[in-house]
């Protein structure tokens, strides 16, 4: 799919491998959040956060900042996996749903970029919990995205 979305290719430009180089080697203080990078395709990412006691809150369940950080990075890995740079990209806006109550298991997001221009960049990411039950169809949140893309130079 070599198509062109408000004059931005929308190729991936960067692979699974690329990506988690990125982070270790550009913003190496992500690894707290335990996120790996699962799939990468042309405006698409699918990550997970592995959790651990400190993602949740009293009650055993997983705490709304966790799910709001895992939201924020993937949709801007999805922008920089899309274009090959975007890393200055910041966040002007994030809404999140939370639709169902997460028990201590992995989270999975999946980022859609619906927009993706030169200056402004708007995207849409599912949670899932991956508790292995029949219920990891349904989402727990549902967040939406919006960044600020700088011009590269």
């Amino acid at each position: 799919m070599n198509r062109s979305v408000s004059g931005v290719a929308a190729m991936a430009k960067m692979t699974v491998d690329q990506l988690e180089a990125f982070l270790a080697d550009v913003f190496p203080q992500m690894d707290e959040l335990n996120l790996r990078v699962e799939e990468v395709r042309p405006r698409y990412l699918r990550a997970r956060i592995i959790t651990s006691e400190k993602n949740l809150r009293p009650g055993g369940t997983i705490a709304g900042p966790t799910m709001m950080a895992l939201a924020d990075c993937v949709v801007w890995l999805a922008i920089i996996a899309t274009l090959g740079h975007g890393e200055q990209a910041v966040t002007t806006n994030l809404n999140i749903n939370f639709m169902k109550r997460p028990g201590p298991a992995d989270l999975i997001a999946e980022a859609r970029l619906l927009k993706l221009g030169r200056r402004l960049a708007v995207g849409d990411v599912m949670i899932y919990s991956d508790d292995g039950s029949d219920g990891a169809d349904h989402p727990v949140a549902h967040a939406t995205l919006t960044y600020a893309i700088p011009s590269p130079d």
